[in-house]
């Protein structure tokens, strides 16, 4: 038995249909929904997190990949765990393997818990520290892909949190301000409070009062969420006085 098909035995052992089901309804798995199409055998992530701790160091990146290809959620979802975890500890050669094998697999990382979870952390992380390669931000901020848009914004995180960088969330949110999906005008309004939060309000505010006149009002209450009431409500109607 490989190492891979003792990966996927022991996802097997720990499949749960009834919560199969919950995940499949929570993560809009029905027809013209996000997640259409995707299957579940029911794993929570900290059991999936807990199979990728066990066997990552012991897993090629072309295991790795073949297990990004499978049509299970928690087998993608553990792959990419495993990709984060190998990247924290590889040489900038592997590094860069790493990161070109996460960008070159976009379509099997179709879902906002597959992105968030990893995307930070080798794309972000990767842009950060080779920041000549900031355009790929864009490009991907440009893509059709609901889920390359949302790499894109995710990325930053690393620049806002790690880097106290405020710029490339500011400039990939005005890139997709006014993209109609609401998993994207969560993202945006999501990594906006970060800047406010980690870097400076000052910034955030000044961000939306020049935007407010077509900033969707899910980023405005994602972005303002944790201002006091007296405050959203004077911010939710353009009062940035």
């Amino acid at each position: 038995m490989t190492e891979l098909t003792k990966i996927q035995a022991e996802i097997t052992a720990n499949a749960n249909p009834e919560k199969a089901v919950i995940l499949q309804r929570f993560f809009k798995t029905g027809a013209g929904q996000y997640g259409e199409g995707d299957k579940f055998l029911g794993l929570v992530v900290p059991i999936c997190r807990k199979i990728s701790k066990k066997y990552y160091k012991d897993l090629s990146l072309n295991s790795i990949e073949q297990l990004l290809h499978s049509p299970w959620h928690e087998e993608r979802q553990i792959a990419l765990f495993m990709l984060v975890l190998q990247f924290d500890k590889a040489d900038a050669d592997k590094q860069k393997h790493i990161f070109d094998l996460f960008l070159n697999n976009t379509r099997y990382i179709n879902n906002w818990d597959l992105v968030d979870c990893n995307t930070p952390r080798v794309v972000g992380r990767y842009i950060y520290e080779h920041q000549q390669l900031l355009p790929t931000l864009d490009k991907l901020a440009d893509s059709n892909s609901l889920w390359e848009r949302r790499i894109a914004i995710l990325s930053t995180m690393y620049f806002t949190v790690i880097g106290g960088d405020p710029t490339p969330t500011l400039r990939i949110v005005k890139k997709l301000l006014t993209d109609n999906h609401d998993l994207i005008q969560k993202a945006n309004g999501w990594m906006l409070r970060e800047v406010g939060k980690r870097i400076d309000e000052t910034i955030l505010i000044d961000f939306l009062r020049q935007n407010y006149d077509h900033m969707p009002r899910t980023t405005l209450r994602y972005a303002i969420e944790k201002f006091k009431p007296a405050v959203r409500t004077k911010y939710l109607a353009g009062n940035f006085n």
